[in-house]
């Protein structure tokens, strides 16, 4: 169980730090989320959330509860990723790919509440 958990809660963390990465420095995705019709400062927001959320994750020291909020909000930014590439009729690899974290992220949490319940 440990072995699912973190291998799923380390994916979910490389994720979120990648996109937070190319969400400050990558261009294209600077004008991909302009784009969406998003604002500077809303990129910004979700850069600091979403690090946050990977310490928060990460660290096992942090209260179950902290933890819970931190998936509730990664499962958000996932689906309001949908929503907006599916408006703007994106590729439909990426709404893929925002499913299959949604998946990730919920088998991160799953797997975390099977440990605390041991």
């Amino acid at each position: 169980m440990k072995i699912v958990y973190w291998s799923t809660t380390i994916l979910l963390a490389a994720f979120l730090l990648w996109s937070a990465y190319t969400y400050l420095f990558s261009k294209s995705t600077m004008d991909g989320v302009r784009a969406l019709g998003f604002p500077d400062h809303f990129r910004i927001q979700l850069v600091v959330l979403k690090i946050i959320a990977v310490i928060i994750l990460l660290i096992p020291q942090f209260p179950i509860q902290f933890k819970e909020w931190a998936y509730v909000g990664v499962g958000l930014f996932f689906i309001t990723a949908i929503v907006a590439h599916t408006a703007h009729k994106d590729p439909f690899f990426i709404t893929l790919m925002n499913l299959a974290f949604i998946g990730v992220t919920i088998a991160s949490n799953v797997y975390l509440h099977k440990l605390k319940s041991l």
